[in-house]
């Protein structure tokens, strides 16, 4: 299918930096939940099923991708506020995508 110009900017992506990441228990598929601070935004909650290549503890003060205009979704007792992006490894498990220097968190991808 193929989208206008228009159609993508209505996608907001944005940077962020994890300020804080911990093991999801209670998650169906074994994820971690993320705190992320997306600039003038503020700070915004996520979950992510990303625990084959990443720990809690290596995810704090990453810089990440994410979609900021989904409508909140109800992840467990996590309500996820923001989508953080990724792409499939070989396996089919999810590696990050970030900006490849450091830039502003909040910063729109365009």
């Amino acid at each position: 299918m193929t989208i206008t110009f228009d159609d993508f900017l209505k996608v907001d992506i944005r940077t962020a930096t994890i300020t804080r990441a911990e093991p999801f228990p209670e998650a169906r598929k074994p994820a971690i939940k993320l705190w992320l601070d997306v600039g003038g935004l503020g700070e915004r909650k996520s979950s992510a099923q990303i625990t084959r290549h990443y720990a809690p503890e290596t995810l704090v003060g990453r810089q990440v991708l994410c979609v900021v205009n989904f409508p909140p979704r109800q992840i467990g007792p996590v309500m996820s506020e923001v989508l953080v992006l990724g792409v499939p490894d070989p396996d089919g498990e999810v590696v990050l995508i970030a900006p490849d220097q450091p830039v502003p968190n909040g910063g729109r991808l365009f």
